[in-house]
């Protein structure tokens, strides 16, 4: 039967699949590796806004990247330094009992289900439940709402549902701190959903079983900002000297609809968004078929289009403030000046083909 079936389910012990407290962070991470963890499930998903499915996979593979600027480094260390605290507050609102084990948990049937929880909860009625620790700013409380409504945001939703799947339990509870007193904290208890459930472990799987085990990359869907994101951290910087790149059928079509957006845009309305982001997403799947390569090339109607994605090298520092110490501080300026890289994404029409 496969993963998904809507048959009922039974009730199971997760088994351990290691102690974790002794371990490195090495040796955590390449426990992770044998299967899939709650917070893997937003990725998988295409719904997570830090990362994609191809992202994913490469960490399942342990295919490092190439260019990592960690640009989020303080945010995940406050979210861990801040966990207790968060995790003592719940304590104290609610006045459930709160404990740890440190265990990495795996799905008796489904062995690439993994679960690493941050707490678990002991009701007054003698069931457990899950509670899951998180940290925001005070501009991103709103993902906490919709319409007015109390909500969970979708990419920490599948996380809770997964660990439940895995562990067996009926209840998940997030509490998440936005600023830096207790009244800025906000509770969420979500309950088990198995038609959900369901859905989500046939999704899991397919991954598990159609990519990572077979090393098929997923293809790229997410938004076009992460994409291009990722293409850069696992491809590295342009390579001027990569050979030039043949579009195939699927992403001429994709480049002749990028083309007619450009000039939709032209008539619309300045920001129109809907637009943009379209342009986006279409634009990183050329990208991402590009990879290092600065040129690609392809036929439509007759008409021979070249694509370029050429770096740009843009200086780090306000640039009156760079002219005035390349002039006066040569030197200094050779020694300390930092230069990040960009490209830019041009398409030529060359006129009819031979």
């Amino acid at each position: 039967m496969p993963a998904g079936s809507v048959a009922v389910k039974e009730r199971h012990q997760p088994m351990v699949l290691v102690d974790t407290a002794g371990l490195s962070e090495e040796e955590w991470l390449a426990y992770r590796r044998k299967g899939i963890g709650g917070s893997d499930v937003a990725a998988l998903l295409g719904i997570s806004p830090w990362r994609t499915a191809r992202d994913l996979f490469y960490d399942k593979l342990n295919i490092a990247v190439v260019e990592d600027h960690e640009d989020n480094w303080v945010a995940l260390e406050m979210g861990n330094l801040l966990e207790p605290l968060v995790a003592k507050i719940f304590q104290h609102q609610t006045g459930y009992k709160i404990y740890q084990i440190k265990k990495m948990f795996q799905h008796p049937e489904y062995l690439w289900m993994l679960a690493d929880v941050d707490y678990f909860v002991e009701l007054p009625d003698g069931s457990t439940a899950i509670l899951e620790i998180k940290t925001t700013n005070y501009n991103a409380k709103d993902n906490w709402w919709l319409n007015g409504e109390e909500t969970i945001p979708a990419y920490y939703e599948c996380q809770g549902r997964h660990y439940m799947a895995v562990m067996d339990v009926d209840r998940c509870f997030f509490c998440c701190l936005y600023g830096n007193n207790a009244q800025e904290c906000i509770i969420r208890d979500m309950r088990r959903d198995l038609a959900y459930e369901d859905e989500m472990i046939f999704l899991e799987q397919d991954f598990w079983e159609n990519h990572v085990l077979t090393r098929t990359p997923p293809p790229y869907t997410e938004d076009g900002d992460l994409v291009i994101e990722s293409v850069r951290r696992y491809t590295g910087p342009a390579d001027k000297e990569a050979p030039t790149v043949t579009l195939d059928l699927s992403l001429t079509a994709k480049l002749m609809r990028f083309l007619q957006l450009q000039e939709q845009k032209k008539g619309a309305e300045a920001g129109n968004k809907k637009i943009e982001e379209d342009m986006k997403r279409l634009k990183a799947a050329i990208i991402a078929k590009m990879g290092k390569s600065c040129k690609a090339i392809c036929q439509q109607d007759g008409v021979n289009y070249t694509v370029t994605y050429n770096p740009i090298r843009t200086p780090g520092i306000d640039k009156d403030n760079l002219k005035r110490l390349k002039l006066d501080h040569p030197d200094i300026y050779e020694q300390y000046v930092t230069v990040s890289v960009s490209r830019r994404f041009v398409v030529k029409c060359d006129g009819e083909a031979a």
